[in-house]
């Protein structure tokens, strides 16, 4: 189980700028659990918003989950139809081929103030941002909080909280999602 968060201070709170992982940017400074972090959320930028070929999605999934160690343990405490949790590599890149694209009507999709907290434990950080995005029905701010553990490069466990009902918003999806909460709710 991840541990309780170190205070943050001025020399423990990181806030570098996200950028789109590479090959390169991975192998240099992969050992870094705040370089990870924000290699995950630029990952996920560029794959919903990167009007990427087929073969660059492809190779972006890969990379992707090539974050992550081959047994791993990624929740979303905060999910609307409750967590379900990911334990290999293909569980995470599934996951992320399951993200919308721009398609779907994404104008643009960006990590912002990105503060990295290091802990007491210095496999653990924990990575407070918001993912910035314009759609087709406007321009939205969904905030979350990624408590992350890395070893040897590789997510070993996360625990990913979002405001899943800004994401239903902004994908046009709130309507459903009311709609099948109440369904799963109400008497047989």
């Amino acid at each position: 189980m991840l541990p309780t968060p170190a205070q943050s201070d001025s020399a423990t709170a990181d806030t570098q700028r996200c950028e789109p992982p590479t090959q390169e940017r991975l192998t240099a400074g992969s050992a870094d659990p705040a370089a990870i972090v924000r290699a995950v959320a630029a990952g996920v930028s560029r794959l919903v918003a990167g009007n990427l070929a087929p073969h660059e999605r492809e190779r972006m999934l890969d990379t992707l989950a090539d974050l992550y160690a081959e047994q791993t343990d990624v929740r979303h405490p905060l999910a609307p139809f409750g967590d379900r949790p990911m334990h290999t590599r293909a569980d995470l890149r599934a996951h992320f081929a399951a993200a919308p694209d721009p398609t779907s009507g994404i104008q643009s999709f960006a990590p912002t103030g990105m503060v990295v907290h290091r802990t007491a434990d210095p496999e653990v950080v924990i990575a407070e941002f918001a993912y910035a995005l314009t759609t087709d029905r406007g321009a939205f701010t969904v905030p979350c909080i990624f408590v992350v553990r890395v070893r040897n490069g590789r997510i070993v466990e996360s625990r990913d909280y979002a405001d899943s009902l800004s994401f239903a918003r902004a994908f046009g999806q709130l309507p459903a999602l009311a709609g099948a909460l109440a369904a799963e709710n109400s008497p047989a």
